[in-house]
């Protein structure tokens, strides 16, 4: 990785700083170092990273929640999941061996799926007529299941999920769809350049530290960067921006509040939509932290904290979307310049 300057040496007092009051259009440019070869460079790495077929369900909470059977087409693959008994998670196919009921549509009893057309019963997700479970993974923020048919790799025993704050986080998960493809997804997270222009409600005095170069054995941009707050108030942090495989995006905050805090984005193949366009979820995981002794109350707040973390989220991927519409929209018609 090359690095542009030394990391901002930050204090152990408040968090918030007064930022720099700079109209949007007086902002440095960005375009000569967001160069489209880079970010290209750098897709291209991350589709040959391997994902063992591990594919993002959704939120950890929805899976099952109210012990319901949770539906989604991946890949083209229907699958249904839902909680056993034991609140383990589990999935399947999403057609009924018998006459192919949506079974996203029927029931969960005492951890049994019950299909309502004839009522029958998928037993703790064992075999039957055809019928095979799929491999599931509950890291305890996302449920994940592998789809090894659709994936086409060699399968891996758990997904590469990223490290994440290990003790008192608190963690929120938005989602959303777009039409477009999962790599237009990475593609916007792998430009941190557009930052401060496209999102200027949200961030401030962004600067590209470090950019990988495909040897250093850390494939990261490094970015400084201030969250805004309220008025003139900032959080300035550090953080760095990787693709474990080929599917995710995290950023993990190295320097300033929140030292360990990821956000996670996570894009989901689903299939072509009525329009006959591609269309792919986006799964945003945010998994904050802080050694903080207020943030105690964080965490117990929590519940009444993750519909904010979700709006916040919602706000940046209304812009974020739009990019990567446009992006797939532009490559899909020969016309996309990168």
């Amino acid at each position: 990785m090359t690095d542009a300057g030394a990391p901002r040496r930050r204090g152990r007092g408040l968090p918030l700083r007064a930022g720099r009051r700079v109209p949007w259009e007086r902002q440095a440019p960005t375009w000569r170092e967001a160069r489209p070869a880079l970010i290209a460079d750098a897709l291209k790495r991350a589709a040959a990273m391997p994902s063992g077929n591990w594919y993002v369900l959704g939120a950890s909470r929805a899976v099952g929640a109210g012990g319901r059977p949770f539906g989604r087409t991946i890949a083209g693959t229907e699958v249904v999941a839902w909680r056993d008994a034991s609140g383990a998670l589990r999935a399947g196919p999403g057609a009924c061996p018998h006459l192919g009921a949506p079974l996203r549509d029927s029931r969960v009893v005492c951890g049994v799926l019950v299909c309502h057309w004839h009522g029958l019963a998928l037993r703790g997700g064992e075999p039957f007529a055809g019928w095979q479970p799929l491999p599931v993974h509950d890291d305890g923020v996302l449920a994940w299941v592998r789809l090894d048919e659709a994936g086409g790799e060699p399968p891996l025993d758990r997904p590469v999920v990223p490290p994440r704050p290990e003790h008192g986080a608190v963690d929120a998960v938005f989602e959303t769809v777009g039409r477009c493809e999962p790599e237009d997804v990475v593609a916007n997270r792998l430009d941190p350049w557009h930052g401060s222009w496209f999102h200027p409600y949200s961030f401030t005095d962004l600067t590209v530290v470090g950019v990988p170069d495909g040897q250093a054995e850390s494939d990261a941009f490094t970015v400084d960067v201030s969250f805004k707050v309220a008025g003139r108030l900032v959080v300035p942090v550090r953080a760095e921006f990787t693709a474990p495989e080929p599917r995710t995006v995290v950023m993990h905050i190295t320097e300033g509040e929140g030292v360990s805090s990821v956000v996670e984005t996570h894009a989901t193949p689903l299939g072509p939509g009525p329009d006959g366009r591609p269309r792919t979820a986006v799964t945003e995981a945010v998994v904050a932290a802080s050694d903080r002794r207020g943030f105690a109350a964080a965490r117990a707040l929590a519940p009444a904290l993750r519909p904010l973390i979700r709006w916040t989220a919602g706000r940046l991927w209304r812009d974020d979307l739009a990019y990567a519409e446009r992006r797939y929209h532009l490559r899909s018609t020969g016309r996309f310049p990168g």
